[in-house]
């Protein structure tokens, strides 16, 4: 079962699917999973032609919902709603009161860290998380976090679930931010400070990463992919927890963000897409 429907919420549904895996999709919105059907139908193909998918493997089953009770019977929950505490901590507490014990529950947060969340599950020993790169389908390593509670077993049915996803799992002690946030969102954040002072437009920044330092992907369009919302919700959760100056929001992300440019997934962002969400 993976709760939310958002663009990481299809991804990941993608990945179980085009690995042969049943997936129950939960959302509050039955316009957006009338729409996240569509988008894991156009994901799977691009899966496919990249030979991102298993060859040959039946695609599982797709059932979405509004009623996370539908899923009850799952042997394993992602919940991946948004970048927001509260929201998350609520979904939470309500699908770990419906599946049965020994069920993985797994949040998928860039930020959040993972102690902080299992204050609202009903088993936190059954409880952990994960934080898939996007598109999940493309990224093979997933960082796991584990909780100062989460149990071996729990540990192992998720290692084991990402295994057979074709993922590399790669376990990390819980802390705000993990490892690949707590590094590069600040350092995306300061990518951004210098594309506002002027000091470089976006495609000089990200082409000094790509050609200059080898990265694959420059910042700003990384930060397009991740979606401009998500991480000004990663920033602050990482200046509230932590205290660091860098991860507050940059004035141009928030104006990004308030003028609807959250990247690729609208179309427009440091870069555009030509109006037509990815």
């Amino acid at each position: 079962m993976i709760l939310g429907a958002g663009v990481m919420g299809v991804g990941i549904a993608a990945l179980g699917l085009g690995s042969g895996l049943p997936v129950t999709l939960v959302d509050v919105d039955e316009a957006r999973l009338e729409q996240a059907r569509r988008r894991i139908r156009r994901e799977l193909k691009l899966a496919r032609l990249m030979g991102a998918l298993p060859d040959g493997a039946a695609p599982g089953e797709l059932t979405t919902t509004t009623a996370a009770k539908d899923g009850a019977a799952a042997t394993a929950v992602i919940e991946a709603v948004t970048e927001l505490a509260e929201v998350k901590a609520a979904a939470l507490a309500e699908v770990s009161a419906l599946v049965a014990p020994g069920t993985p529950v797994v949040s998928n947060t860039s930020s959040i860290p993972i102690d902080e969340l299992a204050a609202s599950v009903a088993r936190p020993q059954e409880f952990l998380g994960t934080h898939f790169m996007n598109p999940p389908y493309l990224i093979p390593t997933v960082e796991v976090i584990r909780g100062r509670r989460t149990g071996d077993p729990a540990e192992a049915a998720l290692v084991s679930l990402l295994t057979a996803l074709g993922r590399t799992p790669l376990v990390v002690a819980d802390s705000p931010g993990f490892v690949t946030s707590r590094v590069l969102h600040p350092m995306i954040n300061d990518a951004i400070r210098t594309v506002r002072e002027g000091t470089a437009p976006a495609e000089t920044v990200d082409a000094l990463f790509e050609s200059g330092l080898g990265h694959r992907t420059g910042p700003l369009r990384t930060a397009d992919l991740i979606g401009l919302d998500n991480l000004a919700d990663s920033l602050r959760v990482l200046h509230e927890r932590t205290g660091d100056p860098g991860c507050e929001p940059d004035q141009l992300l928030l104006d990004k963000v308030r003028a609807g440019h959250f990247g690729r997934k609208t179309g427009r962002g440091f870069y555009d897409y030509g109006g037509n969400p990815s």
